[in-house]
C-alpha cells in the first residue's frame, strides 16, 4: 500500500504557531474521543492500606524498613523506583507541554486533563510502595529530592512537531515499562496497580499518535524529519535521575525494558500503525529522513539481536550454575 501525502504549502511556512492552529480541530476531536473512552479511577482503591505501619520518626512505635519486608522482587524494586521518579517530574512535564501547546482552547484543555490523569500515577505508586514497604522509603525520598531538584528539560522543546512525535513514542514506552514491571514484580497487587496505570498511558499514546498522523497530512516532510530525529536520539524522560544508567542496565537484563522491547514493542508499532515507511510524495528532505529512519531501524534490530544473544547466554550460565 502506498500513501501519498499532498504538500500543503512550503515547509518553511509551517511555524509552530501555524501548526498549533491547524491541528486545533484534530486536538478537539481527539480530546472528545479520549474523554468518552477514559474511565475515572480512584488511586486509593489500589493500595493495600492494611499492610501499612508506622516508620521511625515522630511515632514511637515506628518500625525501620528492611528488605525482607518487601513482597516485590529485586528487579521489581529497581523498576518501581525508576518508574515512580519518572512520574514525579510531572510539574516539569506540565511546564514543558503548557509552554509548547498553550493553555487555551482544546490544546489547553488537553494539557490540563493529561496532567490531572498523570498525577494519579505518582499518587498510587508512592502510596503502594510505602504501605507495602516495597522499597526503602528514605532512599526513595532522597532520590526524589535529587531528581526533582534538577528539573527536566525536554530534548525536543525547540519544536512542537518534535514534541508531538516524542510523546507518541514515549507514552507507549512508559506503558510498556509499567506493564512489564508489574509482570516482573512478583506481587499481584503491584501488577494490578501498574496495569491500571498502563491503561492510561496507552490512551495518552493513542491521542498523540493520532495527532502525529494528522501532522503527516499537513506537513509530511517536516513531520518525517521530526520522527527521524526523535527515534534516532530517543531517551526516556528519567535519564537524568540518580543511578539511571545502572538501573536501566538491570531493567534490560530483567526484561522490563531493553533494546528488543524498545524496537518491537515501542518504535515499530507506532511506525507500522502510521505506515510511515510507506508514505510517498515526500520532498528531498523528507525522503532522506525516511531513508535514514529505515536504516536506523535495521541497525536497531541488529543491536537488539546481539542483546538477545547475550541475554540468552547469561540465562544459560545461570541455569547451569543452579543445576550444578
Amino acid at each position: 500500500m502506498t500513501i501519498v501525502s499532498p504538500h500543503l504549502g512550503n515547509s518553511a511556512e509551517w511555524t509552530d504557531a501555524r501548526l498549533l492552529y491547524a491541528l486545533e480541530e484534530v486536538v478537539e476531536t481527539e480530546l472528545n474521543r479520549h474523554l468518552k473512552v477514559a474511565k475515572d479511577w480512584m488511586p486509593h482503591e489500589y493500595v493495600p492500606w492494611s499492610d501499612g505501619r508506622n516508620f521511625p520518626g515522630v511515632f514511637e512505635d515506628g518500625e525501620a524498613w528492611a528488605k525482607d519486608q518487601s513482597k516485590v522482587t529485586e528487579i521489581g524494586r529497581i523498576a518501581l523506583v525508576v518508574n515512580l521518579l519518572t512520574e514525579d517530574n510531572l510539574p516539569s512535564y506540565h511546564h514543558e507541554i503548557a509552554s509548547l501547546f498553550g493553555r487555551d482552547g482544546a490544546w489547553g484543555t488537553w494539557v490540563h486533563r493529561w496532567t490531572a490523569e498523570e498525577g494519579r500515577h505518582g499518587i498510587v505508586m508512592r502510596d503502594y510502595l510505602l504501605a507495602s514497604r516495597a522499597v526503602d522509603p528514605d532512599k526513595l525520598e532522597e532520590f526524589r529530592m535529587a531528581h526533582m531538584s534538577e528539573g527536566f528539560e525536554s530534548d525536543n522543546r525547540h519544536s512542537m512537531l518534535h514534541s508531538v512525535a516524542y510523546v507518541a513514542f514515549q507514552e507507549l514506552a512508559t506503558r510498556v515499562s509499567h506493564r512489564n514491571t508489574g509482570h516482573q514484580s512478583g506481587d499481584p497487587v503491584c501488577d494490578r496497580m501498574l496495569a491500571r496505570i498502563a491503561t492510561d498511558e496507552n490512551l495518552h499514546m493513542v491521542f498523540y499518535r493520532n495527532l502525529l498522523k494528522a501532522a503527516f497530512e499537513l506537513a509530511p516532510d517536516l513531520t518525517m524529519q521530526a520522527v527521524r530525529d526523535v527515534v534516532v536520539h530517543f531517551r526516556m524522560p528519567g535519564h537524568g535521575m540518580p543511578g539511571f544508567e545502572r538501573a536501566a542496565a538491570q531493567m534490560a537484563i530483567g526484561e522490563v525494558y531493553n533494546l528488543r522491547i524498545h524496537h518491537d514493542d515501542v518504535i515499530q508499532p507506532v511506525l507500522r500503525y502510521l505506515k510511515i515507511m510507506e508514505i510517498d510524495g515526500l520532498g528531498p528532505e523528507g525522503q532522506a529522513a525516511q531513508e535514514e529512519l529505515g536504516l536506523y531501524m535495521g541497525g536497531l534490530d541488529a543491536e537488539a539481536s546481539k542483546f538477545d544473544e547475550k541475554l540468552a547466554a547469561r540465562k544459560a550460565r545461570m541455569a547451569a550454575r543452579a543445576a550444578g
